[in-house]
């Protein structure tokens, strides 16, 4: 759905049907993976020639390649296709950045690969986050029945008598924003945000010089006890009654970035989310398959155990190896149900790595139409 809209809106069609659709999913796939994939480069530059040898080097050029290929012919597509003056509105995002160079009024020659970055960095940015925020926000209600229920009934008091959610009706449904919130504060699409120190400053007694690169990390900071109640609990309701929201002003929840280095797309994202989960919520009864239920799951969110800093957990990547091994041998020796409840694992809220936090399961539910 979100590559769809994304399409759409940047490109002016769909590249969803046909071999042509199957493409440019594995592409967008495969792009948003390498964004997040560890290069043992970016912390030790004197080890970078590793990646020469283990195939990341080969698999960016091959994306890269096909990426540039498939922006290439996007780009001629719409040098191809002329708008008049009647069809302004027709121009979508690809369109005005060929306006743009062509006019060439921004004081600076606007290249063809300046474009084409723009347009990756849309994808790279709004498929995958928006769309993984709408899985953990769905997850999240079907744990949470009583939320599933308050949620669904704002929808459908507000839409009364209509035969669909407009843009228009998310301003009378404060709980739904209330919702996608806390959601955004327990799941924070992107769990580290780097920046660059721009000048020296001192940061809780430690020196920390101009041109040091600083990952702030979003999630932990949303699930820090100091700052929020019951901070690992899905309460949407702490929003109700609060102030606090995520446009960069309030720095106990950043997960677009704070700054002038914040999320352009802020807006973008807030309408998407809560128009598709109002769309869902209007349309569909969600239910787990097979009867299951979201109270016969023990579910355990993941910590930060290894702190940060010059006093962080040496043995971390031991125990995360360790970990990881001895889950991946049970796994792969042993099958592991609940008692009468098939496929629940699909309820569960393990994190994958990447650019965006994944859960490490597809969330299967059932959606049946409303009567």
């Amino acid at each position: 759905m979100t590559n769809d809209v994304l399409c759409r809106v940047a490109l002016g069609r769909k590249y969803c049907d046909g071999e042509e659709g199957r493409k440019f999913k594995t592409l967008v796939i495969e792009l948003v993976e390498l964004l997040g994939v560890f290069n043992i480069g970016d912390y030790m530059p004197w080890l970078a020639w590793v990646n020469r040898f283990n195939g990341l080097n080969a698999k960016v050029d091959k994306v890269a390649d096909e990426f540039n290929a498939f922006l290439e012919g996007v780009i001629e597509e719409h040098k191809e296709k002329k708008i008049d003056d009647k069809e302004e509105g027709a121009a979508d995002f690809v369109d005005i950045l060929l306006q743009v160079q062509k006019e060439n009024k921004s004081g600076f020659k606007v290249e063809i690969d300046s474009i084409k970055a723009t347009i990756m960095d849309m994808f790279a940015a709004g498929t995958d986050t928006t769309s993984t925020l709408l899985e953990w926000t769905v997850n999240e209600l079907i744990k949470n029945p009583k939320t599933l229920r308050k949620l669904r009934d704002e929808v459908r008091q507000v839409t009364q008598g209509k035969s669909d959610v407009t843009e228009d009706d998310l301003e009378y449904m404060p709980y739904l924003r209330a919702v996608m919130k806390e959601s955004l504060r327990l799941h924070s699409p992107v769990p580290l945000l780097p920046r660059e120190a721009i000048k020296d400053t001192k940061v809780l007694g430690y020196d920390v010089t101009a041109g040091t690169q600083v990952l702030v990390c979003p999630w932990a900071i949303s699930r820090d006890p100091t700052i929020w109640e019951n901070p690992e609990e899905f309460q949407p309701e702490r929003f109700m009654d609060s102030s606090v929201d995520y446009k960069g002003l309030h720095f106990e929840l950043i997960p677009f970035g704070a700054g002038r280095r914040g999320c352009p797309g802020i807006t973008f994202a807030k309408v998407v989310n809560e128009l598709a989960l109002a769309r869902m919520l209007f349309h569909f009864e969600l239910s787990l398959p097979n009867g299951a239920k979201a109270e016969d799951l023990d579910v355990i969110f993941p910590r930060t155990e290894a702190h940060l800093g010059r006093r962080g957990c040496p043995g971390s990547q031991f125990a995360v190896a360790v970990n990881e091994l001895a889950l991946a041998n049970l796994v792969f020796n042993f099958n592991f149900v609940l008692p009468d409840r098939p496929n629940t694992k699909d309820l569960d809220i393990v994190e994958s790595t990447g650019l965006a936090v994944h859960k490490k399961y597809p969330l299967v539910i059932l959606a049946t139409h409303c009567s």
